[in-house]
This record gives C-alpha cells, structure tokens and sequence, in this order.
C-alpha cells in the first residue's frame, strides 16, 4: 500500500519560491498525480497545481502560471489533446511534456502533440504499479522538468533554484565575463564519391526537427538514397514515428528490420530498444542488422553505433546531421564520419529544444556547418545532389 505523503501531496498554490520552477500536473489518476507530486517536491521544485482533467488545468492556470505542465492524454471532460492548444495559448512559451502509456494510439497522439507544441513525451509504465515501481520513469520525468522549466524560468528572467527550502549560500564574487570559445567548422569535404546513404541522429525535439528536415529536402532528392534515422525513442513510439514521415514525406518509411537491404528512397529508422547496425561490404549488398548489445551513451538505440558502421562501409559516401538532443550520442560517430571523409551537419543552438547533441559535435570541431532548423534541408540537399553547400 502507498504510503499517505504519496497520495496527499502538499497543497499546492502560491508556493513557489522567487526561482523556483514551477509545475502543474494534470492526470487523472490520483496516484500517479500524488507520486510525481512527491517526486517533483522532493528535487527541489514546486507543486503548484495538480488537476484530474485537462479543464481544472485550464483554470488552475491564470493563478499559478507554471513554467511546466505534466499532461497526460486520456482524461475526462477535456482530455490531453483538447486541453494542449488551450493551454499555450492561456501562457505562450509554456513548457508542456504529454505523459502516456506505451501503446500504438498513444504514440500517435503523442508525436502528433509535438507537433502541436508540446516539447516532449514521457513513456508511463502501464499500471499504477509500474509507476511506483519504475525508477527509470521517475528519473526522466525529473530530468525534463529540469531541463524545461529551467529553460522556462531563465525566459521570464530569473534564474531557476535547484532546491526549495534550501539555507541561501552567500553569494560568490562575480567572476570576470568570459566570451564564449569559438567554434571551429570543419573544412568542407571535397568528395568526389556520390552519397551512398543519408544519416539522421536527434532526441529530444527530434520529431518534429527530423520531419521538417527531410520534408525542406524533398522526395526527389531523397529518392536518391536510403535515409537511416536514430531517433531516441522507446519501442512503439518508433514505427509510428516512421509511420508519420513516411505520410509527410510520400516514401516509404518503417523501422529498420534485420537483413533487410537498404534501397534508394526508403526512410529507415531504428527500432526502439535495439541498435540499428549495418553490415555488408567486399562486394556483398549492404544490409541492416539489429543488436541488442548493451546501451551506447545510455543510449539504444544509439546514434554513434550506425553512424560507425556507416563510416566503415560508405566512408566518404556519407551525408549526415546531428539534430536537437540531451547528451553527447552522436560526436563519436560523427568523428568516424569526418576521418572517412563524410561532411557532418548540426542543428545551432537557438532552434535546438536541447543543444546536448548538435553542441557535442560543434564543440568538437566536427561540424562543417551549424545551422538553424530551417536551413539545415536546403544545405542538405545540396550535398545530397553532389552541389556545395
């Protein structure tokens, strides 16, 4: 049985401190809302509403003006979806992450949220039980609430506190103002090898970045090859996102199945919960092989791992980029990328949800171009087409 503090949350309200980041959850499973409650407060931010149905959360909004909205899909009276669009639309630049359990409709309407608004997604174990039991749920909900409403909070100006209640330390003495260090792009490759295969590595934000790049490429370039994406997802949620660009995109899309050849104008992504590997080479037809080895970067599927074996087979036949995501998955690969050859892009930091990705692989001088969003497609068709970039 649930110990009482997880299903009495302290009352939520006018709680938050000055900095604090501040969230409503919106579930209506009163265990769950009483659990992340405890979790939230226990990291150190604010509870400042918890509602069962997506209507109570539009009216807890104008008094409480969370930085973060936790929002599950199924709901009564006003559910996940129809609540999502009221909700950024009462507080433009609120940080909504949807909570669903692993099913095929959910994902759907997950990845149809993100396109919506939503920054993210969470996986909820299926049973209240699952929830008490998953550690791995916990730590990710706490992690985007950190990343989001510490985002959110440096926004509205104020610089977001780690922990509620905390004795203040006294203040340091300001350091002097450093300018960041340069970036260093890397020289443009000058292969004359015609691309063998387009590479796509994202997570968080990915969705809808990887969407929007393949869409500003164009179905006439990327007939031209096959196109392999590790996007960081759990399992389900994968062959509905491959459902989903192949719908945007017209070409044919699914996740990568074991042995099967990779072809020009075939979307291929990497299944979740398995590495998407390749194997071929010395005259023999290039093929994708799945590895249930263990996680790269706490990562699997992992970027680096195709990016690696992709080095290994195409060298320089390479396109790749490295769109939004926490972490580091990718600078590895993308080094084996650039010593074979292979020109590397990186979304920049001000259209990235998270710059962990991209900015690994800038940092590390691997980039040949860091670009918006928006000019990340036309940059790579051009590379795709065999033009400069």
């Amino acid at each position: 049985m649930l110990a009482a503090t997880a299903l009495h949350p302290p009352a939520p309200g006018g709680n938050a401190a000055p900095g604090q980041i501040r969230v409503l959850i919106a579930d209506d499973s009163a265990v769950v809302r009483g659990l992340v409650a405890r979790w939230i407060g226990e990291a150190g931010f604010a509870v400042v509403g918890t509602a069962a149905n997506g209507r109570i959360a539009l009216e807890m909004m104008a008094r409480h003006d969370p930085d973060v909205v936790l929002l599950d899909i199924d709901m009564p009276e006003l559910d996940g979806t129809q609540a999502l669009p009221l909700l950024l639309a009462r507080s433009p630049g609120l940080q909504v992450v949807m909570m669903s359990t692993l099913t095929t409709r959910n994902a759907d309407i997950s990845l149809k949220c993100l396109a919506l608004g939503a920054v993210d997604y969470l996986a909820k174990p299926e049973s209240n039980r699952g929830v008490t039991t998953s550690d791995a749920f916990r730590v990710e909900l706490i992690e985007r609430v950190r990343l989001f409403g510490g985002s959110r909070a440096r926004r509205r100006g104020v610089a977001p506190t780690p922990h509620a209640g905390a004795a203040a330390a006294p203040a340091p003495a300001p350091l002097p103002a450093r300018a960041p260090a340069p970036i260093a792009l890397r020289p443009k490759a000058r292969s004359a090898v015609p691309p063998k295969a387009f590479l796509i590595g994202s997570s968080t934000g990915g969705p809808r970045a990887v969407g929007e790049v393949l869409e500003k490429i164009g179905a006439a370039t990327l007939r031209r090859l096959p196109t392999l994406i590790v996007q960081h997802m759990p399992p389900v949620f994968t062959a509905v996102f491959a459902e989903h660009l192949g719908a945007r995109t017209g070409l044919p899309a699914a996740e990568g199945k074991a042995d099967e050849p990779l072809l020009p104008g075939r979307i291929y992504v990497a299944p979740g919960g398995r590495h998407m590997r390749l194997q071929g080479g010395a005259g023999r037809e290039t093929t994708i092989r799945l590895d249930d080895g263990p996680p790269v970067n706490f990562c699997r599927p992992a970027v680096d791992v195709l990016f690696q074996d992709a080095a290994a087979l195409f060298g320089a036949a390479t396109v790749s980029v490295i769109l939004t995501g926490m972490g580091s998955d990718g600078t590895n690969g993308a080094r084996a990328l650039v010593e074979a050859g292979g020109p590397v892009l990186a979304q920049d930091e001000a259209t990235s949800t998270v710059w962990g990705m991209p900015g690994s692989v800038a940092k590390a001088g691997l980039a040949q171009a860091i670009l918006p969003l928006g000019e990340l497609g036309p940059a790579l068709r051009a590379l795709i087409s065999g033009q400069p970039a």
